[in-house]
């Protein structure tokens, strides 16, 4: 279980994190929903250790651990960034591929055997060998997502997942997310989208800006 305790954060004097409390139960999907500006990506952030909070815990499995510590923020916690951030030179094998070698010093064979795995789960096996511009915006998204799974994270994070895509493409996302649930990792889904929350989630934090 992830656990956040009194977790605050500001950014140039305007609170945005304000003491919030939240518990994420193993093997469950967290969605955060919201309007801009609500406070949903420095959450997210905060939770993968790419902003320090300013105050609070953090603890799982009843340990606690900071996520901006980097010799722990890379096993824990996966991100899927909104834009996919997939490196346009690399192929889809070498794009998922690069941070097992050079983050867990895995060998070229082993982590091509991994990644392998992983893209089969995603049904992108018989794109291993496309660059990004080749793809689709929705292969795009589930290769981000191999790359994130490729580090065996504990917790997995998504940031507006279905944002870049077109709206056709939201129950395919959703039923990715969905079938990743079975393998037994937590997940937790930064959107603005009401309905795509309600439709993933098994619990649901809905926040508004602390000025409203």
């Amino acid at each position: 279980m992830l656990k956040l305790e009194n977790i605050t954060k500001s950014f140039d004097g305007k609170t945005i994190l304000d003491n919030l409390n939240l518990e994420v139960k193993d093997n469950s999907i967290l969605s955060i929903v919201g309007p801009s500006g609500a406070g949903k990506t420095t959450l997210l952030r905060c939770i993968a250790g790419l902003e320090r909070v300013d105050s609070g815990t953090f603890t799982l499995n009843g340990k606690t651990f900071d996520p901006f510590d980097e010799s722990v923020k890379e096993r824990v916690v996966g991100v899927v960034f909104q834009d996919f951030n997939l490196f346009p030179h690399l192929s889809v094998m070498e794009n998922v591929a690069l941070a097992p070698e050079m983050v867990l010093k895995q060998d070229k064979k082993t982590a091509e055997k991994n990644v392998s795995d992983i893209l089969a789960q995603l049904g992108l096996t018989s794109l291993k060998n496309q660059y990004p511009f080749e793809l689709s915006g929705g292969q795009k998204q589930r290769v981000a997502i191999a790359r994130a799974l490729a580090m065996k994270p504990e917790i997995l994070c998504y940031d507006e997942p279905t944002s870049a895509l077109d709206p056709s493409l939201r129950d395919t996302v959703a039923q990715v997310i969905l079938d990743l649930k079975n393998t037994g990792i937590t997940q937790i889904v930064i959107t603005h989208d009401p309905d795509f929350a309600q439709k993933i989630a098994d619990q649901l934090l809905e926040v508004k800006p602390l000025n409203d």
